[in-house]
C-alpha cells in the first residue's frame, strides 16, 4: 500500500469522527465515493476504522442536537418543549388506543379457537381464570 493510501485513509477516518457523512468524507480526502467502498470491501482494518468512526460521529451530532434542543427549550420553544415531553414522560407520548369488534361469518372450529386461546394466554390479553371457562 503506498504511504499516500494511509494517509488519505486517516484523514476520511479523521473527517467521519466528527462529521459521519460519507460524500463529505471523500471530499476532504480527495477520493471518489467508489475508492473508499473499494477500500472498505478490501481492508479490513479500514473498514473497522470506519465503523468505529462513523459510531462516534453520529455520536458527536446527536450530542450536538440534544445540546440546541436544550438551549430551544431553555429559550422557551414550545415545538423543543413538547417533543421533549413526548420523548421522555410517558405521560405525554402518543398513544394507540384499538377499539372494535371481531365478528367472523364461519364458525372456528376447535382447533381454531384453541389456537386463539393460546395466542391470548401467551400475550397475556387473557388469563388462565378465563381460559377455563
Amino acid at each position: 500500500m503506498h504511504m499516500k493510501d494511509i494517509k488519505t485513509k486517516e484523514v476520511v477516518i479523521e473527517v467521519l469522527k466528527k462529521t459521519p457523512i460519507v460524500q463529505i468524507a471523500c471530499d476532504k480526502a480527495s477520493i471518489a465515493r467508489c475508492t473508499f467502498y473499494r477500500w472498505r470491501k478490501t481492508d479490513k482494518v479500514f473498514a473497522q476504522a470506519v465503523d468505529k468512526a462513523l459510531g462516534e460521529g453520529v455520536n458527536l451530532v446527536n450530542e450536538m442536537a440534544e445540546s440546541q434542543l436544550i438551549s430551544a427549550i431553555k429559550d422557551q420553544n414550545m415545538t423543543a418543549i413538547m417533543f421533549w415531553l413526548k420523548h421522555h414522560k410517558q405521560v405525554y407520548s402518543n398513544k394507540l388506543e384499538i377499539k372494535g369488534k371481531v365478528t367472523t361469518e364461519y364458525e372456528l372450529s376447535k382447533e381454531e379457537k384453541e389456537i386463539i386461546k393460546q395466542a391470548l394466554q401467551n400475550s397475556s390479553l387473557l388469563s388462565d381464570e378465563k381460559s377455563n371457562s
